[in-house]
């Protein structure tokens, strides 16, 4: 996630709430600057996600043991550009061009697909769509996220996002913040 560094936030081993069991062992919480959430920081992988981790981060290993496909997985990245549609339901109904969205998740859902046919027919490209219409912040880049890990994006969108080809276009996805479309750029 961009807009964490090593240093931000407090380090913690567990969470503050009462009756909520401590962090398996490798892994602090931390609160995004820029967000106010917490997220949960790796010691050994330096890697962070949004989800609270249930089991113990495993040290890095240079032996050839650490060449098994789950490390290889969790070392894969893709490069993704999206177009996000918010709605009233979104976990922060609001973007960089509505104060407060109102839109049913239904419209949004019907806007995303209408975007989608746009880009599948040639009519429109989606640099151009996102740059117009996603609520995403990332729309001033043309909806480019760059480069991501696994553990750095809801997990419905990371799905679909490694789930894709070098150039596909996604089916419409489903998150907390709202409905996209993914195109793999990389």
């Amino acid at each position: 996630m961009a807009e964490m560094s090593e240093q931000e936030g407090k380090n913690q081993t567990s969470d503050t709430k009462e009756g909520t069991p401590p962090l398996p062992k490798g892994w602090e919480k931390r609160m995004s600057r820029k967000t106010g959430e917490p997220y949960y920081y790796n010691v050994y992988s330096h890697e962070s996600q949004w989800r609270r981790p249930t089991e113990p981060a495993l040290p890095n290993m240079s032996s050839a043991s650490s060449s098994s496909s789950s490390s290889t997985s969790r070392n894969e990245q893709v490069k993704c550009s999206h177009i996000l549609v918010k709605h009233k339901n979104s976990r922060r109904p609001s973007s960089w061009k509505e104060a407060v969205i109102t839109r049913s998740k239904e419209d949004a859902l019907h806007l995303i697909q209408a975007y989608r046919d746009e880009i599948s027919s040639g009519k429109a490209e989606f640099r151009t769509l996102a740059s117009k219409y996603s609520d995403c912040s990332s729309a001033k880049n043309g909806g480019d996220l760059g480069y991501f890990h696994r553990g750095q994006m809801q997990k419905p969108f990371e799905e679909a996002a490694f789930a894709l080809t070098l150039g596909e276009l996604s089916q419409p996805v489903e998150t907390e913040s709202g409905i996209h479309i993914i195109l793999r750029t990389g």
